[in-house]
C-alpha cells in the first residue's frame, strides 16, 4: 500500500493528512469549512484514494490559512505515498463537466512544481467558503506534491459547479497519473522524478 502522512502546525493552523493511493474513495475531512470538506471528499472519492484530513485553523480571521495549509499537507502526503514513482503512469488529462461547467486538467508527476490556473470563477461565498481560495489550495497542493498542474475553465457560470468540476477533474487526472502501469521502471529518461 502506498500511503503518506503529513502534519503541519503553525500559529495559524494545525493540520493532519493521511492519504492511501490504493484506496476505495473513503474520505473523512474536518476543516471547519463544510463546503471545502465536501470538495476534499470529491478529491478522494473520484481519485480512488482514501483520505483522512483534519484541520483546526484561525477561521475567525478567514479560511485562507486553513485551505492553503491543507493543500500543503495533502501535497506532502501524496509525494510521500508516491515514493520514487516507479511504475506510475505519470501523465494524465481530462475534462470534467458538471451541468453548464466544464473544467480541463492536465498534470505531470514530474518532480517540478508548476501551476497554470486559468479558472475565472465569480467570487462568491458558498456557505462559509470563499471561492477565491480554490486557487490557493491548488497552488499549495501542486507545490508540495512537486507536480506540474494545468487547470482551465472551458465553460461555466455557477461558482458551485465550477469549483466542484475543478476538484473532480483534478481527482480523476490524479488517480490516473498515480496508477501503476505494470512496468517497474521510473517513467523518465533521467531515471528519476
Amino acid at each position: 500500500m502506498r500511503t503518506g502522512t503529513a502534519s503541519r502546525t503553525t500559529k495559524e493552523t494545525d493540520v493532519r493528512a493521511e492519504l492511501t493511493l490504493e484506496g476505495s474513495g473513503k474520505v473523512h475531512a474536518e476543516t471547519g469549512l463544510p463546503f471545502f470538506d465536501h470538495m476534499l471528499e470529491q478529491l478522494g472519492r473520484h481519485a480512488g484514494f482514501d483520505l483522512d484530513v483534519t484541520c483546526t485553523g484561525d477561521l475567525e480571521v478567514d479560511g485562507h490559512h486553513t485551505v492553503e495549509d491543507v493543500g500543503l499537507a495533502l501535497g506532502e502526503a501524496l509525494l510521500q505515498a508516491l515514493g520514487d514513482k516507479a511504475g506510475v503512469r505519470r501523465f494524465a488529462s481530462i475534462t470534467v463537466p458538471l451541468d453548464e461547467a466544464a473544467v480541463e486538467v492536465a498534470l505531470d508527476l514530474s518532480g517540478r512544481a508548476f501551476v497554470v490556473h486559468e479558472v475565472d470563477v465569480p467570487a462568491e461565498m458558498i456557505g462559509t467558503f470563499d471561492t477565491g481560495l480554490v486557487e490557493d489550495f491548488v497552488r499549495a497542493f501542486a507545490q508540495a506534491a512537486a507536480m506540474t498542474l494545468h487547470v482551465r475553465l472551458r465553460s461555466g457560470r455557477s461558482p458551485h459547479h465550477v469549483v466542484e468540476a475543478e476538484f473532480k477533474a483534478i481527482a480523476k487526472a490524479l488517480g490516473d497519473a498515480c496508477s501503476l502501469t505494470g512496468s517497474g521502471g521510473i517513467p523518465s529518461t533521467k531515471g528519476t522524478l
